[in-house]
Parts: C-alpha cells; sequence; structure tokens
C-alpha cells in the first residue's frame, strides 16, 4: 500500500471490516478487544485452488493496542474453506485460522513518512507504512494475506488420500484393490512377434495335412 494513497483515501465506518480507534484516544498503554463475525469478502483465498466463499461466516477475535506511532492490532480470524482435493479431485472443506499483526500508525507520528524531511531511498520503508485515517483501519488487506498464508497451497481431503488411477482414473480409496496388469512395452514386440510365429505354424500345419490326403487319395 502506497503512504500517500493510505492517507487520502476515506474509510467507510459502516464496513464491518473498518475498525474505530477513537475509544482508545492515542494513550500508549490503553488496550481493546473486540470479537465480531463478519461476512467474507469475495476471493479470500488462494484462486482456483481452495478459499473461503463469499459471504460465509468469517470470526474475528482481536486486541488493539495504543502505542506511540499507533495502533497495533492483533488478531485471529477463524472461518471454514472451500476446496478440491490435488490428489482425487472431490470436493473438501476444511477449518482454517489465520493469525495475523499489523501496526497502524497515526498520520502525523513521523514527518519524514509524510515526505516533509524524506530521504533517499526512503519510498520502500513508506510503502510499508500502513496509516490510520480519521482514527479507523481497514483490516481487509491484512485479513486477505493472513488467510492466504493459513491455507494449503494443495489440499488433500485426508493425509492418506490414495488419488486417482493414473491408467483409468477411477479413484482408488474407493476400490482399495485396483490394479492393472502391467507389461513392459520392451516384450511387447516381442510377444507380438512370437504370437504371429504361432500363427504361421498352425497354417504350416493345415498345408501339410492337405498334402497326405492329396496323396493317400492317389
Amino acid at each position: 500500500m502506497k503512504a500517500g494513497t493510505a492517507l487520502n483515501a476515506r474509510l467507510d465506518h459502516r464496513n464491518p471490516l473498518v475498525f474505530d480507534t477513537h475509544e482508545l484516544g492515542r494513550r500508549p498503554g490503553a488496550l481493546q478487544r473486540l470479537s465480531r463475525s463478519v461476512s467474507a469478502p469475495k476471493d479470500l483465498g488462494i484462486e482456483e485452488v481452495v478459499g473461503v466463499p463469499e459471504g460465509d461466516s468469517v470470526e474475528l477475535e482481536l486486541r488493539l493496542e495504543s502505542v506511540m506511532e499507533g495502533v497495533l492490532v492483533t488478531g485471529t480470524a477463524r472461518a471454514s474453506a472451500e476446496g478440491e482435493c490435488v490428489r482425487c479431485l472431490e470436493p473438501l472443506r476444511l477449518d482454517v485460522a489465520a493469525d495475523f499483526q499489523e501496526m497502524f500508525t497515526y498520520p502525523d507520528t513521523d514527518d519524514r513518512i509524510r515526505g516533509a524531511a524524506a530521504a533517499p531511498g526512503d519510498d520502500a520503508e513508506d510503502e510499508n507504512v500502513v496509516f490510520l485515517k480519521d482514527g479507523l483501519f481497514d483490516l481487509e488487506p491484512v485479513l486477505r494475506d493472513a488467510v492466504v498464508l493459513a491455507l494449503p497451497m494443495q489440499p488433500v481431503c485426508r493425509e492418506d488420500c490414495a488419488g486417482l488411477c493414473p491408467q483409468c482414473g477411477i479413484r482408488l480409496d474407493d476400490d482399495p484393490d485396483h490394479h492393472h496388469d502391467a507389461t513392459d512395452i520392451r516384450w511387447a514386440a516381442l510377444q507380438g512377434l512370437a504370437g504371429t510365429m504361432r500363427d504361421g505354424e498352425k497354417d504350416n500345419m493345415g498345408g501339410a495335412d492337405a498334402g497326405v490326403d492329396e496323396k493317400q487319395e492317389k
């Protein structure tokens, strides 16, 4: 997030993921604990892999602590995520608990951050600063990052999922004894040649019988 963008943007206090810090009163050491149930925003998770469905309940437990620079927010988000097992491709649902911590800085805390006395090369550091806006902060970007880190990149329906048969695609957990007779491809050509030779021997035997019968008729 750009520092300039953060300072200029306004937040809607009606948004359930926007929180008000005025109760802390900028008193270092002041503490506030909050619990809130919110609806999951769109695309909360890893795209096309696993995520919390839009509108599902997300339970938030937050600790807001006033410090000299701003408000330190520590919390946990709990929800249920949906996806697809990477082994057997069956739908799955799993519980996710995402921990996070973020410092929301007072806009007037540091003149260097605001640009009044910015030193060359400080841009990268400024981009990591998240400002309070009229005493409010938006938790959604922090929540997104935390949930993505808490979710598995390769979700499975269970740890011992056997997956699919690579030859026919059947789900192996549904048929534990499923197998295919394996033929070494190095011997396939020889087996075909052997079959051809056996067919040729049968033809020759048939020809010999016919010759014997002709002699007997003579």
